[in-house]
């Protein structure tokens, strides 16, 4: 198992091509002043141990050197061996909410990045609990399963978009179905479902009975309403830029509302809470509230133990290929020139 210390310092991999476009500019430059001052044959004569290769190769071995540089600064570490351990905690599902509706602006930047920015900063709250997500629109589909790996949660949380279901409308009932059946471990009888959505529900009344089902599975239903009372068009873009605003089929936008009142019910059917979306630094801390009144239950896990360091070897192949840079010269080497490996002639 491979950890990163430092991810941030990735960034810099971002100024290569820039790099690699210098170059090539500066390479346009001197031929074109060469031109200028002799034509090709003669300046053949004047440099013949100039090599074009060799001056590509100082440019990779350079941004060797630099990759290196930045592999170190971020520091690799390599987990030696796997313990199990005993920890603490609640069986915890998120089901989000990625139907059309979600992409509705009254809550900025819309319902569905106000949805994730939530559950990201609950699992940032965490510390022993275990965590699974699913994703629904007029189907749930299974996105992570219980995991302990907070890393990996946020990473699936961050993928979440509209397109990720094709089935139209909103189905809550299917997000609790598969809830039901989303906790592996019979032993653990602490078990919360959040229902993140903006309470559209196409199941006609099934979400309530949905809901029973999961009580008897001993699961606690809360939800989160993300989304204003008097509601907003939908928006249809392309490339972050509005298209149209969603119609019906009679041509009429579409305005998509909050329905809190729905989200209340299956929380009160469901043991749970409400808790209202609208300030993330308020709804977490009411989750943090209800999650710490629940009892905990001990289980297993497995984990990497024991990280050792990595950056020096990057770092000791940065300072090679540096190195080997100072010293690489653009000038034909002599036993090069005469294998003539790159088809390189020589004038007299």
């Amino acid at each position: 198992m491979i950890q990163i210390d430092e991810a941030t310092y990735f960034y810099l991999f971002l100024l290569f091509p820039g790099m690699v476009l210098l170059y090539l500019v500066l390479l346009y430059w001197k031929k074109r002043t060469q031109r200028k001052f002799a034509d090709p044959d003669l300046l053949k004569k004047l440099a013949p141990a100039r090599s074009g290769f060799k001056s590509v190769l100082k440019l990779i071995v350079f941004l060797l050197g630099l990759s290196g540089l930045i592999l170190g600064l971020a520091n690799p570490k390599i987990g030696t061996k796997m313990e199990t351990v005993k920890r603490e905690g609640v069986d915890i599902v998120f089901a989000i909410d990625v139907s059309k509706s979600m992409l509705a602006e009254d809550i900025a930047p819309n319902r569905l990045e106000k949805s994730k920015r939530i559950v990201s900063e609950i699992i940032n709250q965490l510390a022993s609990d275990r965590i699974g997500i699913i994703a629904y629109a007029g189907q749930a589909a299974p996105q992570l399963p219980i995991t302990t790996d907070y890393a990996v949660a946020k990473m699936f949380l961050q993928y979440l978009n509209t397109d990720l279901l094709s089935s139209m409308g909103t189905a809550i009932d299917e997000a609790i179905k598969l809830a039901t059946t989303y906790y592996d471990d019979q032993e653990q009888t602490n078990r919360v479902l959040f229902i993140v959505s903006d309470g559209e529900d196409h199941s006609d009344g099934l979400a309530i009975d949905a809901v029973d089902l999961a009580v008897e599975e001993g699961i606690r239903v809360f939800t989160i309403g993300v989304g204003k009372d008097k509601g907003a068009p939908i928006p249809v873009k392309r490339n972050g830029i509005i298209q149209e605003l969603k119609k019906d089929s009679e041509g009429e936008v579409v305005i998509t509302r909050l329905n809190a009142e729905i989200l209340k019910e299956i929380a009160e059917k469901g043991n749970g809470a409400y808790i209202d979306g609208s300030n993330t630094e308020q709804a977490v801390e009411e989750i943090k509230e209800a999650l710490n009144q629940i009892d905990k239950t001990e289980f297993e896990a497995k984990q990497f133990a024991d990280y050792k360091d990595q950056f020096q070897w990057f770092l000791g192949a940065a300072l090679f290929f540096l190195f080997l840079d100072i010293f690489l010269l653009e000038r034909k080497t002599r036993w090069l020139q005469k294998l003539n490996l790159f088809n390189e002639e020589d004038h007299e």
